[in-house]
């Protein structure tokens, strides 16, 4: 079934039906609330990207709208052995010299699989998840709900559903929600994009999400949330779990995976979450921050937000 909210070219596009009312679809004159607003459902499926975290490719596209390849797939392997080869399109804008001598050692036969075999396994994961949470509340997959918090952003350019999502229940505590639970056990790394996620997401408006310069981790290390949840990233990797695996660790983050199939270098820029200074890092020097959860990335439109607010770009 299509995706009631899909991206067709550069458009992202939706399809809906008249809203329900009383268990059946609503006629005009009900759901026409007044000259410009109308009650509707949707048809077809919502993808929800999870927010904070970013899990292994099982598939991507390895040209601009061409089909999703397995990262299995000898294409893949192919490609990640060496995606600097002569004859391959150039990126644009280029890749700066640090940023490729920071590649440059993850590239070998055996990267694609490496990415293939941690992708299946966070999907697993995901999936061991959601059946546990169905057999604790005694429900079935027709009856199972699901629970989600969304930030500032509602929808991404994909028209893919952005949130925190957990398992619904009728009363008592919820468990983490999957995000946080994925990120314990170590199957997907950290990816924290401003402003949708804890503490940013909390705030009145986007201007007032703007962290003031040089408190960027006296504002994340009073948020309880985000603390405890960059916290067991830590915890992940001194056990080895997941992407982390001391034997098998995941060679190339899943945005990395992504730009270099675009062809096109990271655009957000970076906060060092684990100091209090005023520099905002290029977008192609994210590697100067060794650890994953302390990179906080700002998308490009919000940067003269924190310029204003006395931030510098480097």
């Amino acid at each position: 079934m299509a995706g009631a909210i899909e991206q067709k070219g550069s458009l992202t596009v939706g399809q809906f039906a008249l809203g329900m009312r009383g268990g059946v679809t609503g006629s005009v004159r009900q759901q026409v609330h007044d000259g410009d607003t109308l009650n509707v459902r949707a048809i077809g499926n919502f993808g929800v990207r999870f927010l904070g975290v970013d899990a292994p490719e099982i598939s991507f596209q390895l040209q601009t709208n061409g089909p999703f390849l397995g990262l299995a797939s000898q294409q893949w392997r192919d490609y990640l052995a060496n995606p600097f080869a002569a004859g391959l399109a150039r990126f644009n804008p280029a890749l700066n010299v640090g940023l490729i001598g920071h590649l440059q050692p993850r590239f070998t036969t055996q990267t694609a699989l490496n990415h293939h075999e941690h992708a299946s396994a966070a999907e697993d994961e995901m999936e061991r998840l959601v059946l546990a949470d169905i057999a604790t509340l005694g429900q079935d997959e027709d009856t199972f709900r699901f629970f989600m918090a969304f930030a500032h952003e509602v929808t991404d350019r994909y028209g893919r559903l952005l949130g925190f999502i957990n398992r619904e229940q009728p009363s008592g505590p919820r468990p983490l929600p999957y995000n946080e639970r994925l990120l314990a056990s170590g199957h997907v790394s950290p990816y924290f994009i401003w402003p949708n996620i804890n503490p940013f997401r909390k705030s009145a408006s986007v201007t007032a999400a703007v962290i003031p310069a040089g408190h960027a981790r006296t504002t994340v290390d009073a948020d309880a949330s985000f603390s405890a949840a960059r916290q067991s990233i830590r915890v992940a990797r001194q056990q080895h779990l997941g992407v982390y695996d001391a034997g098998n660790p995941l060679t190339l983050q899943p945005f990395e995976v992504r730009f270099l199939a675009r062809r096109q270098p990271p655009d957000r820029w970076v906060i060092d979450l684990s100091k209090n200074n005023d520099e905002l890092i290029p977008p192609q020097e994210y590697f100067t921050i060794p650890n994953e959860e302390d990179r906080l990335f700002i998308p490009s439109e919000y940067v003269p937000l924190f310029v204003e607010a006395g931030w510098r770009r480097l």
